[in-house]
């Protein structure tokens, strides 16, 4: 066996056997929010307002997902959108990783990685293009996250964050540029 899989098997084992992973709903604004924002306030250096939260998870709730534990605890979050992005010839559908955070004592065992990709699959679903995201340059465990799962650094945006560090903006290219422009090699 390989030593990713056995390192994986480990951390499922030390997983709770009550985990689950729930798509946000609406209807549950009022269970779900206080958590997603201590959550979230806890771990990213952005301040966002409770505004900044129903922008995403009003329009693109099926693009949120939750980790819970025992005791229905949030764990861990993924909030993400999908839209039209117009700076591309043709314009690509763009899906965009906002905000993903989870609990301290429950990383390192792939909970992460599974909301990225539940977000992902969502967004292949509905006919994305590429996704994006930015996350700061000091965040190594989340550059090694998004780099496995194939993103790629695009572009370093310096003193991107309130706090003055600087972001790497990382894209993953969901569909070949061919298929982008609907035109043929010849």
């Amino acid at each position: 066996m390989a030593d990713s899989e056995s390192r994986d098997k480990g951390k499922a084992a030390e997983l709770p056997a009550e985990l689950r992973y729930i798509q946000y709903e609406h209807a549950l604004e009022k269970q779900y929010l206080p958590s997603i924002r201590a959550l979230i306030s806890k771990d990213l250096s952005e301040p966002y307002s409770i505004y900044v939260y129903r922008y995403f998870l009003y329009q693109w709730g099926d693009l949120c997902f939750m980790a819970h534990g025992p005791n229905s605890s949030l764990l861990g979050v993924i909030i993400c959108k999908l839209e039209t992005h117009q700076s591309h010839s043709p314009p690509t559908l763009r899906g965009y990783i906002a905000m993903l955070a989870v609990s301290e004592g429950w990383r390192n065992h792939g909970i992460a990685t599974t909301l990225v990709r539940k977000a992902i699959d969502v967004m292949i679903e509905r006919g994305a293009d590429e996704v994006v995201l930015e996350t700061e340059e000091t965040n190594v465990p989340a550059m090694k996250l998004y780099e496995r799962l194939g993103f790629i650094r695009s572009k370093k945006l310096h003193r991107y964050y309130l706090n003055g560090n600087s972001a790497y903006r990382l894209v993953l290219h969901l569909k070949k540029m061919v298929e982008m422009s609907g035109q043929e090699l010849v």
